[in-house]
């Protein structure tokens, strides 16, 4: 029985940095800062078959949500602008917005779930979601599914 295939989406931080240094590798190809695989990877300070093992296996979260949809929730504090701003900087990156679903708010703060559209011209998802969360009166943003 074949085994299924599984994602999880973590913050940097928890990645170990032979994964990182994967990604900043096949980055450095894909830009055409370097023309082969073994200049990436001494750029990086990996091996090769350190790259060859995880290459397939891991990317950057931008990368792969292009043309898909993001479901995200939050907590807002009740405060007149904060559902504006977080729209803003949604706006700003260049996602659509397809749903908008808010709570109503218990003890001054209410749960905000968005669900956008990734598109060829969205900024890096990973930058939108640190943006909100360094927002006043935005947070705990999570990514609760892609689509």
């Amino acid at each position: 029985m074949a085994e299924s295939t599984k994602y999880f989406v973590v913050k940097q931080k928890a990645v170990p940095e032979v994964l990182l240094k994967v990604v900043e590798a096949k980055r450095l190809l894909d830009s055409g800062k370097v023309p082969t695989i073994q200049e990436a990877v001494d750029r990086v300070g990996i091996s090769r078959s350190s790259f060859y093992k995880y290459k397939d296996d891991i990317f950057q979260f931008h990368d792969s949500s292009q043309g898909r949809t993001i479901t995200m929730t939050m907590q807002v504090e009740d405060e007149p602008g904060i559902l504006s701003d977080a729209l803003k900087i949604i706006a700003d990156f260049g996602a659509n917005i397809l749903t908008i679903h808010q709570s109503i708010p218990i003890n001054g703060v209410a749960t905000l779930s968005i669900s956008v559209q990734v598109l060829k011209t969205t900024g890096d998802i990973s930058s939108m979601i640190e943006t909100m969360e360094s927002k006043e009166g935005i947070r705990n943003v999570k990514i609760l599914a892609k689509e």
